[in-house]
């Protein structure tokens, strides 16, 4: 099936969306954007060695939160997100602190207990699987929870997402595959969050086909293109997407057409793009025009969430970093080796004496990804 490019109404007001609704995207949308930009400046000051996120994606990202079947276990939806999803788990009701928390490395980070970048949550009460650093590799592990899904039965799916430079990568021809074996169909829906750019590679000069839902058409996936920059759009055909793929237990490719606000990362400055355009600053004129919000709350609703993680991110600040002596902690296994019952060595030496750092570690002392 040929994918679907723009499915705009034709009366866009007659598909517009409930305003109490419109309100609770707006408020998720603001508290989104104002904690990438409290990240963004912990890095500049220092407290981060790093940052990536999504600002320019919070249409698509707060969409996909709220439509999310939360919970954990096979029934629910599981997610396989990149590290561009921060309002897709805000959305889902995460404490936008323990973001901040993750960029400044500390001891109460519950993501990865200082030990990874921001942006790379795990959630296991949500199935929210552990976000790569590696680009699409998720993409290799999604038919895998979808088959759990369909196992389990019910409407639970898994959600996968990545970027468009990602879809190169081979995991991704992978997902296309094994998702859409004839009669063996899963339950997944695949989201490529398309800003047209691979660091600093632009699409046009990667990509030789017209959008890269069309790649789904060889294997009978359904697939759409929509304007991800546009919260009522993105919104309703997201949702039109997850239905038919919790309903008819098939694959769907989802091709988001969103902005990339602030660059690749602070590895390439975390400036603002002028020249792009900005999915909060085109809802917040749509809410205007509507009369469903005025300009002077939009204004002070953004000054409140700013003031609000500017206090938290001083709090955090002086937060604990772990320490040398948790570096065996989140491990896949310690004490004792499956595979030979006896006691591995005492933690800190191997068992002929040397240091861990030589190449007779132990493979019970294998870390966790993290």
């Amino acid at each position: 099936m040929t994918a679907t490019t723009y499915r705009e109404p034709a009366f866009p007001d007659e598909n517009a969306l409930a305003p109490e609704l419109l309100l609770r995207m707006h408020d998720i949308m603001v508290r989104a954007r104002c904690l990438e930009e409290r990240l963004i400046r912990m890095n500049k000051q220092g407290d981060g060695f790093f940052w990536i996120g999504g600002p320019g994606e919070e249409a698509l990202n707060t969409a996909l939160g709220m439509l999310v079947h939360k919970g954990q276990g096979p029934n629910y939806d599981y997610l396989h997100l990149h590290y561009r999803s921060s309002a897709t788990v805000l959305a889902m009701g995460i404490d936008p602190v323990d973001a901040l928390r993750q960029q400044k490395n500390t001891a109460t980070d519950p993501y990865s207990a200082g030990r990874n970048f921001c942006n790379h949550y795990a959630i296991r009460k949500w199935n929210v699987l552990p976000v790569s650093s590696p680009i699409e590799v998720q993409f290799s592990m999604a038919p895998g929870t979808a088959l759990a899904n369909k196992r389990a039965g019910g409407r639970g799916i898994t959600i996968v997402q990545g970027g468009d430079a990602g879809t190169a990568e081979g995991d991704f021809a992978t997902c296309l595959i094994w998702c859409s074996r004839p009669g063996a169909e899963l339950p997944c829906l695949m989201i490529v969050a398309n800003n047209q750019w691979g660091i600093s590679t632009p699409a046009g000069e990667q990509h030789g086909e017209k959008h890269i839902a069309d790649r789904a058409r060889p294997f009978g996936i359904r697939a759409a293109v929509v304007d991800g920059n546009d919260a009522e759009v993105v919104y309703r055909e997201l949702k039109r997407a997850m239905d038919y793929v919790r309903t008819e237990r098939k694959p769907f490719l989802f091709e988001a057409m969103v902005s990339r606000l602030y660059g690749h990362s602070s590895a390439s400055g975390a400036n603002f793009a002028p020249g792009e355009a900005d999915c909060l600053q085109l809802f917040e004129e749509k809410l205007e025009d509507r009369k469903i919000l005025t300009r002077t709350a939009m204004d002070e609703l953004r000054a409140k969430y700013t003031q609000e993680l500017l206090e938290a991110s001083k709090r955090v600040r002086e937060e604990p970093q772990p320490t040398g002596d948790t570096i065996w902690q989140h491990i896949f296994a310690d004490g004792t080796s499956p595979a030979h019952p006896q006691v591995l060595p005492e933690r800190g030496r191997n068992s002929d004496g040397t240091s861990p750092a030589s190449p007779a570690r132990g493979a019970g002392h294998k870390r966790n990804g993290t």
